[in-house]
């Protein structure tokens, strides 16, 4: 009975895939996907289609990529599918006139323990404010974002050196399980809905807005836990920066991949660079050092601080700012 009900998946990046693949193994009718129309993407500007559409193409599934989510013309096309339900992976914001459609409704997997986290970067803010666990959410789409019902939750503890790219990876596999739990439980009427306005109780909640370049710069007079939290939680990407001055002030523009806090007592000024030219690179916080380990210079491909040192003249005359 289950497997007759269909299905219509929104969705994007990869992490979307993980979750459709999930359903398509397990036997689930797969009616359309929608995805965001291909763009311009890298250096070059090539038209490149998202990871799932590559995954729709690969699997012939009926694919619809509309400019414009209101648009008439696609929403026939969704209506004259007659879906029973709708899941929306990593998707933009839906119009009421969309999540309405179907009978059994809308549902949304959401990277965070909602009602914590809601927004675009809930796996990025998660790490970077030093949270020991997270994890994901199936919940109702409702006229407000990420603060519809919620279904079904799954609790992921935090690695002390987890990235954001681990961790990622790893809730993108855990809610592809979650999905498979949810439409089953969906599919036999066997789901109880909770308000998230039960869950709050006048707990402050952390945002999760999407992430801008002013987000990523490091600031050295802040702790060494924090700056190495938000080095973590922007690697691999956008990743965190900072800029190296030399002895004749040329600036360095660096991302910052690896790194490792080390807290002791320091009387230096915030920003201030040791190292013995071979083996190590550290920089000064108002309660220790933060070592850095992979680093990638502007125009230069990703390097370990040895061949950091190994091709520049670092020295300890030299600053981060």
């Amino acid at each position: 009975m289950i497997f007759q009900q269909s299905i219509i998946f929104f969705g994007t990046p990869d992490f979307a895939v993980a979750s459709i693949e999930a359903l398509l193994q397990n036997q689930f009718n797969i009616k359309a996907v929608v995805t965001t129309p291909d763009k311009p993407s890298g250096r070059g500007k090539k038209i490149t289609a998202s990871p799932l559409k590559a995954f729709a193409v690969a699997n012939t599934l009926n694919l619809l990529q509309p400019e414009n989510l209101s648009d008439e013309e696609f929403l026939q096309s969704l209506q004259s599918l007659n879906a029973d339900l709708f899941i929306v992976v990593a998707f933009r914001k839906l119009p009421s006139k969309v999540w309405q459609m179907p009978r059994l409704g809308t549902f949304n997997l959401h990277a965070s323990l909602l009602p914590d986290y809601r927004g675009a970067a809930p796996i990025n803010w998660a790490i970077m404010n030093g949270e020991k666990e997270t994890g994901v959410t199936t919940f109702f789409l409702n006229e407000n974002i990420d603060e519809g019902k919620i279904i079904f939750s799954k609790k992921v503890m935090i690695n002390d050196d987890e990235t954001y790219g681990e961790l990622y990876d790893k809730l993108k596999s855990i809610g592809s399980t979650l999905i498979i739990k949810t439409v089953e439980a969906i599919f036999t009427d066997n789901v109880k809905p909770i308000s998230q306005e039960i869950l709050i109780n006048n707990c402050k909640l952390n945002k999760a807005p999407k992430i801008h370049k002013q987000d990523c710069k490091i600031i050295w007079k802040n702790s060494c836990n924090d700056i190495v939290n938000k080095i973590r939680g922007l690697s691999p990407a956008p990743a965190a920066y900072t800029i190296l001055i030399s002895e004749d002030l040329t600036e360095y523009y660096i991302k910052i991949y690896k790194a490792t806090a080390n807290i002791s007592s320091n009387n230096e000024f915030s920003g201030k660079i040791y190292t013995d030219n071979k083996t190590y690179l550290k920089i000064s916080t108002p309660n220790g050092y933060v070592f850095l380990s992979e680093i990638q210079i502007a125009g230069k491909n990703r390097m370990t601080i040895a061949d950091l040192l190994r091709g520049y003249p670092v020295n300890n005359n030299w600053k981060a700012l």
